[in-house]
């Protein structure tokens, strides 16, 4: 039983080691950034005012978790409907644009000159127009996400094989049963990619708009905490919003392989 025991503990801590192993493999850069932020800190000496210790800032967020849950739940229902509204709204766009050269002509300029247009300037004007609060928060994580589900569905649409596209032909089918059956399957995975690329940008977005307009919402924590100087809480609000982005990428590149290896 002893020696049952012994090599129990034995493979135990193996795999333990085996699994910081790999976690260090993977994060290492992480654990550098967090290393160098402290000896930043230190070496420069900094007060905690204008730099906290990552110490202060981690044990702000995990001692008081409470103090950021309301604020992140705000933020991630405006990431979440945003871009499922801009997600929707750019599918639409693209069906329209396929539907009609004419219509092509009018959104494809149009989409454009919304995407060169930097989201900072935009606030002001989508203010103007629908007011402050959730409302504009709304419309700008919504119009960040349009362009890239605009491009990238419209790119689906046209990916079809060509051989598919002839047997449709020659079968005579409507231009709704090959949107149907056929374009729309193509465009999945482009759409998905769409999703990969805007899901970290959304989150980030609101938090901006939040911090510019909102009245609730991790932007408006920073804010907050700045006003208030408490550099831990602002540090802490910037590192949990980090944090929820990586986690929404890794989401969505998720997402993005499952539906790519079930409708490629």
């Amino acid at each position: 039983m002893k020696g049952r025991a012994q090599t129990t503990g034995v493979a135990h801590g193996m795999w333990s080691l085996g699994t910081i192993g790999r976690l260090l493999s993977r994060y290492w850069t992480v654990l550098a950034l967090v290393l160098a932020w402290a000896l930043w800190v230190r070496t420069q000496q900094l007060n905690q005012i204008v730099a906290p210790t990552p110490a202060a800032v981690f044990g702000d967020v995990l001692g008081n978790p409470g103090a950021y849950a309301a604020d992140l739940g705000w933020t991630l229902v405006n990431a979440t409907v945003g871009l499922a509204l801009g997600m929707l709204l750019g599918l639409a766009g693209a069906l329209l644009v396929w539907a009609s050269p004419l219509l092509s002509g009018l959104m494809t300029p149009m989409a454009l000159i919304m995407r060169s247009v930097p989201v900072v300037a935009m606030i002001p004007v989508i203010a103007r127009v629908v007011g402050f609060g959730t409302g504009a928060v709304l419309t700008i994580t919504t119009v960040v996400s349009f362009f890239p589900a605009f491009v990238m569905a419209g790119s689906g649409l046209r990916a079809a094989p060509a051989a598919t596209r002839d047997v449709f032909t020659v079968l005579a089918a409507s231009r709704l049963t090959r949107l149907r059956l056929l374009l729309l399957p193509h465009a999945v995975p482009s759409l998905l990619v769409a999703l990969r690329l805007t899901a970290s940008t959304a989150v980030l977005s609101a938090m901006l708009a939040e911090y510019l307009l909102g009245t609730h919402g991790l932007g408006q924590l920073f804010a907050q905490s700045v006003t208030f100087m408490d550099p831990a809480r602002a540090w802490g609000t910037a590192l949990v919003a980090t944090v929820v982005s990586v986690l929404c990428f890794i989401g969505a590149r998720a997402a993005e392989r499952h539906g790519t290896a079930r409708f490629s």
